[in-house]
């Protein structure tokens, strides 16, 4: 049977083994199989000839048969240019490079037909192509151009050593002309003929040489189906080991610690959300299996004071719990919160952070080996091995995806039996990422802010336009309001005109001087950034600049401005979590989004999308759309290590429910993968997964 897998790159025509060693560098491909699953990002299609009077700039990739009439050298030393005018009899075109320019003088000839491909651009009022492809006549007769030509991904070290992407092309034409014998089948016979699929080996051959656009369509749907259909397939699969293997606390009652809350001492009455969620993961806990759940829910949803009453149920149990934060700010922002709201009732909170002194943590040690203390909030200082606790049944990760998986295991190492987990973001997360990034856990999301939280305004404005927005800040602060200002950077760079901390510090301070400005960055001392912090809470300090270490853990309800200085410089969600800094009291509240007039397209539509919604959700697709799930925050320290080849989690959404779906039914009927028909299943499952790690059971 064919194993491309235990092929050398080095036996493919025309890759010897520095070529072989580069691709393993820079594209970590080691073996003909992984070869032929880097596929291209784009096809252009190349069965359109154009005129030279008929092009413009604004057309994408074209090409054009004619000779070339003269060249020409331009400018001296390292900054040197080959110019070359190229003409079919309606008009001239010029041909530039800037790389390779005596081969080239070398090689194309006047008087020759040649076809001629690029990306036509305007210089000097000149139609013309830069480093064009250029091909004489008759090697197009002999060997036809396909319709759809592929082009692929390559880094700088891979052109510099004449890896381009027609290189790869050729690469991975010999590659196909090399392999005489069916590629062996990756899923069951029947899958295929129920879902209407092509086979796998006429997929991988349209991938790279498609006949036309109907099939290659038809391949890619096959290995898409297929991508998806695995990874959904090892979720749900590690889901039931998890839930066989991991046996929990059963949290069976609802006792005086959680009632006395309720009854007495709950500062408003929960949402509709907050009390779904709750009985969602009362429902969990009181199962003698281990809670594995994702807590969503936008900036100032309530998500805090369901983790509280969580906890209280844990206390009802007898057992103690926890909240780890990725900051101390955040940390210590729910602990006083916490502390506030059970400040009349007799259970013990502490804080324990990398602030807390070695001899004030003595008696936290103490406190939790004796079950004294029930909750403890702190940062990463609750992973050390000296904290130990006597019977830890609830773990609370805020903002998960700013700890490594690594720390949040050694969480689970504090008990014989894991406690149960609930994961808590105020990243709105689309619902396609969460089926695959963090598709072994049930998700709960709270959908409803709170009664009497007014929907933040928010507005577009040009940084050149600065008096009428200093204007409106000084009613603000008339009025005894507290306002953020947010800067993309620190200090000036020379590379960017982007605004700067410092120098707006400055300028705040003059334009400003009858109120105190405080500065909060991530360079500063802990010490100062908290003395700095606490004066803004305490109303002392009435502007913020800062840079976006605010972005989450900062609790200020009288602050009603976020200003963003070069919002152009942000992405979407942090955009988002920013805005979610104000509108936390009663007030109106503004998020002002400040930029230059040079916009990119891109950053126009985030602006626009931030100005018509606050809906973190909403916004979350939106972001998801622009930049795809590898630039979203947090991704790349999920529940689940993957690299996508060919899926799109922004455009495949629906697939990947379908393929779930699929997955599961298969796993209901045969949970272990045993039945003759799904061995090739089981087979492929342990070649794609056997060397990632199951990080999603310690989530």
């Amino acid at each position: 049977m064919l194993d491309l897998s235990s092929k050398e790159l080095t036996y493919i025509p025309g890759v010897g083994s520095a070529r072989a060693e580069i691709l393993k560098k820079e594209l970590q491909i080691f073996n003909q199989e992984q070869m032929l699953y880097y596929f291209p990002y784009k096809y252009v299609d190349r069965s359109k000839f154009y005129k030279i009077s008929e092009l413009t700039s604004n057309l994408p990739y074209i090409q054009v048969i004619g000779r070339f009439q003269s060249f020409q050298m331009v400018g001296t030393g390292r900054v040197k240019r080959l110019s070359a005018n190229f003409t079919d009899g309606t008009g001239i075109l010029e041909l530039v490079w800037f790389k390779g320019l005596k081969y080239v003088v070398d090689k194309y000839k006047p008087g020759v037909d040649y076809i001629v491909f690029g990306k036509p651009s305007v210089y000097g009022h000149q139609i013309s192509i830069a480093h064009p492809d250029v091909d004489p006549i008759q090697n197009a007769q002999t060997t036809p151009t396909m319709a759809l030509q592929p082009f692929y991904n390559t880094t700088e070290k891979m052109k510099s050593h004449y890896l381009n992407s027609k290189a790869i092309q050729t690469i991975q034409g010999n590659l196909i002309r090399s392999i005489h014998e069916a590629i062996p089948e990756t899923l069951p016979p029947d899958m295929i003929k129920r879902y209407h699929l092509i086979r796998l080996h006429d997929s991988l051959l349209q991938m790279h040489q498609p006949t036309d656009a109907k099939t290659l369509k038809q391949a890619r749907y096959r290995l898409t189906f297929e991508e998806l259909f695995y990874l959904q397939l090892h979720i749900l699969r590690y889901t039931l080991e998890r839930e066989k293997k991991y046996k929990g606390y059963p949290f069976e009652r609802i006792g005086a610690y959680f009632n006395t809350f309720f009854y007495k001492y709950l500062p408003f009455e929960l949402t509709g959300a907050q009390k779904r969620v709750l009985k969602e993961i009362r429902n969990d806990m009181a199962k003698p299996r281990q809670m594995n759940r994702l807590l969503q829910g936008d900036v100032g949803s309530g998500k805090t004071l369901v983790a509280l009453m969580s906890m209280l149920m844990a206390a009802d149990n007898g057992f103690q719990s926890c909240i780890m934060a990725p900051t101390e700010i955040l940390a210590n922002q729910h602990y006083e919160t916490i502390a506030s709201f059970l400040q009349d009732m007799d259970i013990n909170v502490a804080l324990l952070t990398g602030s807390v002194k070695a001899k004030d943590r003595v008696p936290i040690h103490h406190g939790l080996l004796s079950g004294e203390i029930q909750i403890l909030i702190g940062t990463h200082a609750l992973i050390e091995d000296k904290v130990q606790f006597r019977n830890l049944g609830l773990v609370v990760i805020d903002e998960q995806h700013r700890f490594g998986v690594e720390q949040r295991s050694r969480m689970w190492r504090k008990n014989e039996m894991p406690p149960h987990v609930l994961v808590m973001t105020a990243t709105p997360i689309p619902r396609t990422l969460a089926m695959t990034f963090y598709g072994d856990l049930d998700v709960s999301v709270i959908d409803e802010l709170p009664p009497g939280r007014k929907p933040i305004q928010t507005v577009h404005r040009f940084d050149n336009r600065r008096g009428p927005l200093y204007d409106f800040m000084r009613e603000q602060l008339r009025a005894g309001r507290q306002i953020y200002m947010v800067y993309p950077l620190i200090s000036e760079s020379e590379k960017s005109d982007y605004k700067n901390l410092e120098d707006g510090f400055k300028h705040i301070m003059e334009v400003f001087p009858e109120v105190k400005v405080a500065m909060v960055h991530g360079k500063m001392k802990s010490t100062e950034k908290d003395a700095n912090m606490q004066a803004f809470v305490k109303r002392d300090a009435r502007i913020l600049v800062a840079t976006t270490v605010i972005e989450v853990g900062v609790n200020v309800p009288n602050a009603s401005v976020m200003m963003i200085e070069s919002a152009e410089r942000f992405g979407l969600s942090q955009l988002h979590q920013l805005r979610g800094r104000v509108g936390r009291g009663s007030d109106q509240s503004y998020c002002i989004l400040v930029t230059s007039y040079k916009l990119s397209e891109e950053s126009r539509k985030r602006i626009n999308i931030l100005t018509s919604s606050n809906d973190g959700f909403e916004i979350a697709e939106a972001d998801l759309k622009l930049r795809g799930p590898g630039d979203l925050e947090g991704t790349q320290q999920s529940g689940v290590a993957f690299d996508l080849k060919i899926a799109n989690l922004a455009k495949d959404g629906p697939l990947i429910e379908y393929v779930r779906t699929i997955a599961r039914s298969i796993l209901e009927k045969d949970p272990e993968l045993s039945l003759p028909e799904h061995l090739v299943l089981n087979k492929q499952l342990s070649k794609l997964f056997a060397k990632k790690v199951n990080w999603g059971v310690i989530s």
